[in-house]
């Protein structure tokens, strides 16, 4: 019989998407097929790496070498602060595939044209590098990344969460991990006009995330609402929410898949 594709959807949340890495753990554990994967901006990230090759334990172990120091340099440019050209290195170094055509998992990072505000879709050919890069590109922090053209920017701004990515690169059941939809308890009551500014900016952000729930089957959500988006130290607490969101959710994902691989079979009786 034949099962029901499944497709992983992987939200931005700068290092809170080391959290994805703890869902991948126990979904790799319970023994849960992934057919696709989508990223946006940090799940971008950890969606290449995935679909390149990397065991969840090799990506765990090659975060230990991230920083900030080493993914990101002064730009000197009126484009943005600063450069992620040190993503694209990152990926080049470590990554077992450097091209979309030669990934074993079909891959697609979401990225958006800063001129006409479209979802760029990322996927099938081209340089990962470049594409993870445009995926991760916060716009007025890194300056955006030039590709075919286009002047690109981070996916978080018209689809945080992209569901509608993976379902169509044709992911039938859809996993979607949303970082952000936990809220954000450190900020505290904001008292400045830059604080309310970034709050204010982190519900919309949150909010328009939820707006791609719809299509998936499937959402997780770690409880990070504590910890700060650039807190990369803190990278194994951010880990251990995400397994323990997604155990919260295996036995809900099997009878999905077991219920739907059932169903199938029935349909060829």
């Amino acid at each position: 019989m034949e099962r029901k594709k499944i497709g992983l959807a992987l939200s931005g949340g700068a290092a809170r998407g080391f959290a994805h890495l703890g869902v991948v753990k126990v979904l790799t554990e319970n023994g849960i097929p992934i057919d696709f994967i989508a990223g946006t901006s940090a799940g971008s990230f950890a969606g290449a790496a995935l679909a390149s090759g990397l065991s969840v334990e090799e990506i765990i172990e090659l975060s230990r070498k991230i920083s900030w120091f080493r993914m990101s340099s002064l730009s000197f440019s009126t484009k943005g602060l600063l450069s992620n050209a040190g993503i694209g290195t990152f990926v080049n170094q470590h990554f077992p595939v450097q091209k979309f055509e030669d990934l074993p998992i079909p891959f697609a990072a979401v990225a958006c044209d800063l001129e006409t505000g479209k979802e760029i879709i990322l996927k099938e050919t081209g340089d990962l590098a470049t594409a993870v890069r445009a995926s991760c590109a916060i716009p007025g922090v890194f300056v955006p990344v030039e590709s075919d053209g286009r002047r690109l920017i981070d996916g978080g701004v018209v689809s945080n969460v992209p569901t509608k990515a993976v379902r169509n690169l044709g992911a039938e059941i859809v996993i979607a991990v949303d970082v952000l939809a936990s809220g954000a308890t450190y900020w505290g009551s904001p008292s400045t006009l830059l604080g309310i500014f970034f709050q204010s900016a982190m519900m919309l952000l949150r909010a328009a995330s939820k707006a791609h729930h719809y299509r998936a089957d499937i959402v997780i959500i770690p409880q990070i609402a504590h910890l700060r988006p650039d807190e990369i130290s803190k990278m194994d607490e951010f880990i251990k929410a995400g397994e323990e969101a997604a155990l919260e959710k295996i036995d809900e994902i099997k009878r999905l898949i077991f219920s739907e691989e059932k169903f199938t079979a029935d349909e060829h009786r």
